[in-house]
């Protein structure tokens, strides 16, 4: 299995090192020196890790045959591409990869279903599971111990306790709504032809425009948007992205 681990940034300095976008939590095993990665674009690869560091907090990485800043800057926005065996696990047992997760049913603790995962987004405070519905709506659930309480690989599944207003806000808004709808015209009726209590009461069944809705509670997880995609070090299992 072919999955994304990095992506290649702008060169840094005269010697061909270039800065990289880390997508995996594993650099160490995935970016080593001497690690030989596919790439997307194909023709630009495959390329030779020689050189790894760190600087300023960012991987600095130098490819065999790169030895200037112009051959650097031919690489910008390169894919770094890592075979990875699709039976290979995380070493810590509640970490996951972004592709075992995927395409999970999410279902509550009293079992209804909610839909499934279609998507995981790495943000820097936590990554969040896109769950598309059953009506093909889709609601965005933070990875977090307090929300995740259960993934369960073998049945395919990630049972999920949700906070009020989480994954019901639709609902909600669309009361809301139809209340507001009943309320004016309801008072436009009541005008009559004094014509002016309609309109006040039009005004006040409006009310204030429904919200977006909060990621919910959660504690932080790391991102750096990992293709082992920075785990989400939300307990339920921290999500390590593409590899």
């Amino acid at each position: 299995m072919q999955l994304v681990v990095a992506r290649i940034g702008r060169a840094h300095g005269i010697k061909g090192e270039v800065t990289v976008e880390v997508r995996t939590d594993e650099p160490e095993l995935r970016l080593a020196p001497g690690a030989v990665l596919a790439t997307d674009p194909a023709a630009t690869g495959p390329l030779t890790i020689e050189t790894g560091r760190v600087h300023s907090g960012r991987l600095l990485l130098r490819f065999a045959g790169v030895r200037d800043r112009t051959g650097a800057e031919a690489l910008r926005n390169t894919l770094l591409i890592a075979e990875v065996d699709p039976e290979e696990l995380p070493e810590d047992p509640e970490e996951f990869y972004d592709h075992q997760l995927m395409d999970l049913d999410v279902v509550t603790k009293d079992g209804t279903e909610v839909g499934r995962i279609t998507e995981i987004s790495h943000l820097p405070s936590q990554d969040l599971f896109i769950v598309e519905r059953p009506d093909g709506s889709e609601v965005m659930i933070p990875f977090v111990e307090e929300i995740v309480t259960e993934i369960d690989l073998e049945e395919q599944r990630a049972v999920i306790d949700p906070p009020p207003g989480l994954i019901d806000d639709g609902a909600e808004f669309a009361s809301a709504r139809d209340a507001a709808a009943a309320e004016s015209e309801g008072g436009d009726r009541a005008a009559g032809a004094d014509g002016s209590a309609g309109a006040d009461g039009a005004d006040e069944a409006a009310g204030p425009g429904p919200e977006a809705a909060g990621a919910g509670p959660g504690a932080a997880a790391e991102a750096d948007g990992s293709a082992s995609g920075t785990a989400g070090e939300g307990s339920s299992g921290a999500v390590k992205g593409d590899a």
